[in-house]
């Protein structure tokens, strides 16, 4: 089937507008499919997120957090009058506890994405009967019993003492400013945001009670569309708003949903030869991704742009070890991370040379006139994929013996 031929009509995906409480308080229902949720409010100066960052996906914690499938309620702070908390903080609650989309769970999460705290609002969140944990970004520690989980900037104190006991949490990210979570602010830092947002979640569904997510059987639907019905649109809707897929080997993906869709489209799933197989040799859930280790194998009788760009058909088969790290926001997939060995791939395809040219001197030395000094590459076959699937169908450690040789010029 070729790819002209299988243009089909985008999916609609989940949708919700957002509902106006007041000037300062805005709920936003979930954005997952299953549309339903327990709820979660947050704090934040609007004002301190007003500056677009220029390449981020990421989206604004209100959308985020609705496609992790809560119903998510922000107070901007930014104009509201610090002795008007409580009454907008309840106010805000009774609004959620009013929509069908919520899933009547008694317990609300809050997170605050604030430099600083101030004592009337710790108050406040204190004696509220309805929030059940707080997550606190960038503020100083406050003082609750309620269980607390704070990302902070900046390295942990040493000694570091772990209290078991403990129901507070804390995180430290090293040369981050205090708002590194907010995509549109100028301090935004992509990687702590993404662990950050993956340990929130971590500390946050137990005690919400959710929602929770069969993350196996999200994945292996977008396998299905992906791989068997080999079906675009059916693809994009199983992943949020704005996905993004890389290769990482050979920097080959698409960030965002038009690109994205492009690169299904046009360099991957109706460029993958028809006996493409996976086969799963391990795999781990957490609380938001799935990682696979599993081994690709296929007849190389197409030029395959994802996996080998620019190198026409050999006729090969090749059988490679993966790995895949897959993040699922909610019900819907936001990210795939794929690995594999390059080496592996060139070496089964009888494009990687066994002994390659060494350009630098050797303790000092270089090669007598009319040689070079080559070594032997430190790459294997298909021996690569075999040791994957079964630890000892191939002896370790051969490749201590490789060393320098010198060769004619």
């Amino acid at each position: 089937m070729s790819a002209e031929s299988a243009v089909e009509k985008p999916l609609p995906l989940p949708s919700a507008p957002v509902i106006n409480v007041s000037p300062l308080v805005v709920i936003q229902p979930p954005l997952s499919r299953i549309g339903k949720g327990p709820a979660l409010i947050i704090l934040i100066y609007q004002e301190s997120a007003s500056k677009p960052t220029a390449d981020s996906i990421d989206p604004p914690p209100l959308q985020k957090w609705a496609e992790e499938s809560f119903v998510v309620a922000r107070i901007d702070l930014s104009k509201l009058p610090t002795k008007d908390f409580e009454a907008t903080l309840s106010n805000t609650i009774d609004a959620v506890k009013q929509l069908p989309e919520y899933d009547g769970n008694q317990k609300i999460g809050l997170i605050a994405y604030l430099s600083a705290c101030s004592p009337e609002i710790v108050m406040s969140l204190e004696t509220s009967k309805d929030i059940a944990s707080i997550v606190v970004y960038g503020s100083s520690e406050i003082e609750t019993t309620k269980p607390t989980l704070f990302h902070k900037p900046g390295n942990p104190p040493m000694p570091i003492r772990k209290d078991l006991e403990k129901k507070d949490k804390t995180y430290y990210y090293p040369k981050v400013e205090p708002l590194f979570v907010l995509p549109s602010h100028k301090s935004f830092h992509a990687s702590s945001a993404s662990v950050s947002h993956s340990r929130t979640l971590s500390f946050l569904k137990p005690i919400l009670g959710g929602p929770w997510f069969d993350l196996e059987e999200i994945w292996e639907e977008h396998t299905l569309y992906e791989f068997g019905e080999r079906a675009v649109e059916k693809t994009m809707s199983t992943m949020v708003q704005e996905p993004y897929v890389n290769h990482i080997p050979t920097i080959t993906g698409g960030i965002g949903r038009e690109r994205l869709t492009s690169f299904y489209r046009n360099h991957f799933i109706f460029n993958n030869p028809e006996d493409t197989a996976l086969e799963l040799i391990s795999r781990t859930v957490g609380i938001d991704r799935v990682i696979d280790e599993f081994v690709f194998s296929f007849t190389h009788d197409r030029q395959i742009d994802w996996l080998l760009p620019g190198i026409p058909p050999t006729g090969k088969h090749c059988r490679l070890p993966f790995t895949s790290v897959v993040n699922i926001r909610g019900d819907r997939l936001y990210h795939e991370h794929i690995a594999w060995d390059q080496a592996t791939a060139l070496v089964q395809l009888g494009l990687l040379p066994e002994h390659l040219p060494f350009p630098y001197p050797i303790e000092g030395k270089v090669a007598a006139a009319g040689k070079h000094f080559e070594y032997r590459v430190p790459a294997a076959g298909v021996e690569t994929a075999e040791k994957l699937a079964d630890e000892s169908s191939v002896e370790s450690n051969k490749m201590f013996n490789f060393a320098v040789r010198e060769a004619d010029d």
